[in-house]
């Protein structure tokens, strides 16, 4: 059995859907549904129990479950602007390290959801202490938790390997509310308004050229499975390396709709002119606060073995929306 935690949530129900797409469904889901139509994203896929989170933790140190192949850990409070420090770090880190040494014990490989936000503002982004400065307390509970395993490698029993991720977007994160990616947010936008609105220039970019590493869901999952399949304890970005503008996303969102709708594709250019793509501030609370560029440096990830290509935003967001249009509500 495969136990993946936040299952029912954004990546870790993709990864659901990967061992399904591997003919494997003997997998337990630990998740909270306070939010209780994330349960959609299992409805279509197959699992063998669930269990909530704060029930999930005493039963596997109780020797509950049996035998566990691996867990994948994508449980965590992931809000960048929570305010509850206590609360994060609770569940961010303290949970992490009970699971952690949990597989130590138990010789299970430990897959784990880091995060790119650990690298705050520095604008270095290489697996190391120099480029890591987190801005907020989720960061820092991802930070620490990485800190805290680094101590630990040179007594691994079995692997352990953390992801950082990095502007993760694609199929089941319609509950992420504004934490979802700003793919979706682009969807909406048009589909609701024939507009997509996208920030001001900042730190030196022009308007909507602030760019990130945009990186499918499904090429997250690939990477993940990958691990599984060739062990190599580690930190490891997950990003396309290769950044690309908010303009780029919007432009590749409203020409996928247009073509669906027989039009033709257009430029930014043409977009900007027509105002279907528009301009608005950044809000006071991203102030200081806001990465105008983010790139995984994914030297380590190749030469730990991962060798797959990765999606482009083109290719990436119309995957995306040609899943959406399979859903009843995006």
């Amino acid at each position: 059995m495969y136990i993946i935690t936040g299952g029912a949530g954004f990546i870790g129900a993709n990864l659901v859907h990967g061992f399904n797409r591997r003919g494997i469904g003997e997998i337990l889901v630990t998740d909270h549904l306070q939010q209780p139509d994330k349960f959609r994203n299992l409805s279509a896929l197959d699992i063998l129990d669930y269990e909530e989170a704060e029930t999930f933790l005493p039963k596997l140190l109780a020797g509950r479950y049996g035998k566990v192949e691996a867990i994948f850990h994508e449980g965590a409070c992931s809000d960048t602007m929570a305010q509850d420090g206590r609360y994060v770090m609770e569940n961010n880190f303290s949970y992490s390290k009970a699971l952690f040494h949990w597989c130590q014990e138990n010789r299970v490989p430990f897959l784990y959801a880091s995060s790119a936000s650990v690298y705050g503002m520095t604008g270095c982004f290489q697996e190391e202490r120099k480029a890591e400065h987190p801005l907020n307390v989720y960061a820092f509970s991802k930070f620490q938790f990485d800190q805290y395993l680094r101590a630990h490698w040179p007594d691994l029993q079995s692997p352990v390997h953390g992801f950082r991720y990095f502007n993760v977007y694609g199929p089941r994160e319609f509950h992420k509310g504004r934490m979802a990616s700003v793919a979706l947010h682009f969807t909406r936008q048009f589909q609701n308004d024939g507009v997509v609105r996208l920030f001001a220039g900042s730190h030196g970019y022009q308007d909507g050229e602030q760019r990130r590493d945009f990186v499918h869901v499904d090429d997250v999952v690939a990477v993940n499975l990958h691990f599984l399949d060739h062990p190599r304890s580690g930190i490891y970005n997950v990003g396309t390396g290769r950044a690309q503008s908010f303009n780029d996303v919007a432009v590749a969102v409203i020409n996928t709709l247009l073509h669906r709708q027989g039009k033709a594709r257009q430029s930014l250019a043409q977009l900007q002119a027509q105002g279907m793509i528009i301009y608005q501030p950044m809000p006071d609370a991203l102030l200081g606060k806001y990465q105008s560029f983010t790139q995984a440096d994914i030297t380590r990830l190749r030469a730990a073995g991962y060798q797959n290509e990765f999606l482009d935003v083109e290719s990436g967001v119309e995957r995306y929306l040609d899943w959406l249009s399979t859903q009843e509500q995006t």
